[in-house]
């Protein structure tokens, strides 16, 4: 080692032994993509939400909470927050069914599986705006396929008919979000050690006492996972119910609200106080979720 290469390498050493300041340099570009795209806009949302900023009256005029006293006055808010509540709850539950079930033919072993993996996450690499405009062309045009099962049904038009236009819009949902679950519990399946798997088939455990006993907690944290991510994406989508349904037809989720009234509207200021309001929903749903898998963790013990 020369002399000059010696210095270098004890720096090195010194910075390699700094351990608090590696974790820190580590985080460091997380914390920066973490405040740009996250903590920036939400704060922006802030002070629109606190400002009576509209599109014909663009200049920052402070007015505190006039628009969240306003909105928990206003009977269109709270429909809008049980449709989002609504969509979200049922959404989540359906692609968690369909995810698992979907989770078990991917980690099947079959030939040709390593082509079929790819083409199941079709759905959800697909933009939301076309798929929107793909299931609503699918449901509403008379040239359709879906159009003779639906006037044979009753449903010549399910424009304005909330229970069918809220089916519509879930349905999407699932069929968008399904895939992207399954990729996460099928992680979580894999992660389940096989040898328990057999000592359970060995002493006799059916098909569904292995699932409830072995497997779902097993997979826990992969199903929190996927949980948090649908209800999250469920609620915070405004492209699905606003392209679909159109941005004034029932099912009106808060995101689809705070777009048509801060954006169509020009009423920036509410539409941000709308989208401020929307934010802990997701919240609560992660910490319940959190707290559940955590109980369940603390509850097996080591």
């Amino acid at each position: 080692m020369t002399a000059n290469t010696a210095p270098r390498a004890r720096r090195r050493g010194a910075l390699a032994d700094r351990e608090g300041l590696l974790t820190w340099l580590f985080l460091l570009p997380s914390v920066i993509y973490l405040t740009a795209l996250v903590l920036l806009p939400v704060a922006l949302a802030v002070a629109l939400a606190l400002s009576g900023v509209t599109a014909a009256a663009p200049a920052y005029r402070f007015t505190g909470v006039r628009h969240f006293g306003s909105l928990l006055g206003d009977g269109a808010f709270w429909r809008a927050l049980g449709d989002t509540l609504l969509i979200t709850g049922v959404t989540t539950v359906l692609v968690l069914a369909g995810g698992q079930a979907l989770a078990h033919v991917l980690a099947a072993r079959f030939r040709g599986r390593w082509a079929v993996r790819p083409l199941v996450l079709l759905p959800w690499v697909t933009p939301a705006a076309l798929s929107a405009t793909s299931w609503r062309w699918l449901l509403d045009s008379p040239h359709s396929p879906a159009g003779p099962l639906l006037r044979a049904a009753g449903v010549a038009s399910w424009h304005g008919r909330p229970a069918v236009a809220l089916g519509a819009v879930v349905a999407v949902h699932v069929w968008r979000l399904t895939p992207l679950a399954a990729v996460v519990l099928t992680a979580g399946l894999a992660a389940v050690p096989r040898d328990v798997r057999d000592a359970a088939r060995v002493d006799g455990a059916g098909a569904v006492r292995r699932a409830l006993e072995v497997t779902l907690p097993l997979a826990l944290p992969s199903i929190t996972v996927a949980a948090l991510l649908t209800a999250v994406l469920t609620g915070a989508d405004a492209a699905i119910g606003a392209v679909l349904t159109g941005p004034g037809g029932p099912p009106r989720p808060l995101a689809v609200l705070a777009f048509a009234q801060g954006v169509d509207g020009g009423a920036l200021g509410r539409g941000a106080a709308i989208a401020v309001l929307l934010l802990p929903l997701p919240l609560a749903g992660m910490v319940g979720l959190l707290r559940l898998a955590r109980r369940r963790a603390d509850s097996e013990g080591p």
